[in-house]
């Protein structure tokens, strides 16, 4: 009978590159905020698709897809007000206009979609989301935060 030799490690377990200490200073809209962008970038996909094929399966994913991305703004919004409340941050107010005036276009969105037939999302529908992702994507090109650090702030 063979016997095979366990060898034991006496380094600590590591849960990433940061301390567990460090990782709770981490904004919480941070984390949230890409889901949000996901929907409604999955929404202008199912958008287009529907453009293309006339399915009505592509118009009922957009509207479940923008009103997901619309709830996970929401949980954006109460998190970054969290974070500006109590954790001594301010609001990067570029970006947290562009981000609510890609929100309000796409309450707008959800509201043209619910409308009957292909004129409900074509083309207004298409172009709302595509308005609604650009400005996300330019909102969002160099990070995920709305707020930053204080000055001062640990």
């Amino acid at each position: 009978m063979n016997h095979i030799a366990a060898i034991r490690t006496t380094a600590p377990l590591s849960l990433g590159s940061q301390p567990i200490a460090r990782t709770a200073r981490t904004a919480v809209h941070r984390m949230l905020t890409p889901f949000s962008v996901a929907y409604l970038t999955a929404a202008l996909v199912t958008d287009l698709a529907y453009w293309r094929t006339a399915e009505i399966m592509w118009e009922r994913f957009s509207v479940w897809l923008i009103a997901g991305g619309l709830i996970m703004t929401a949980f954006v919004a109460v998190a970054a007000v969290i974070d500006l409340a109590f954790r001594k941050h301010r609001a990067n107010w570029t970006r947290v206009l562009c981000f609510a005036i890609a929100v309000l276009l796409s309450l707008l969105n959800v509201l043209v979609h619910s409308r009957d037939g292909y004129t409900a999302v074509v083309p207004t529908g298409v172009t709302l989301s595509v308005i609604a992702v650009v400005l996300m994507a330019f909102t969002f090109s160099t990070g995920w935060a709305l707020t930053y650090p204080a000055h001062g702030a640990r």
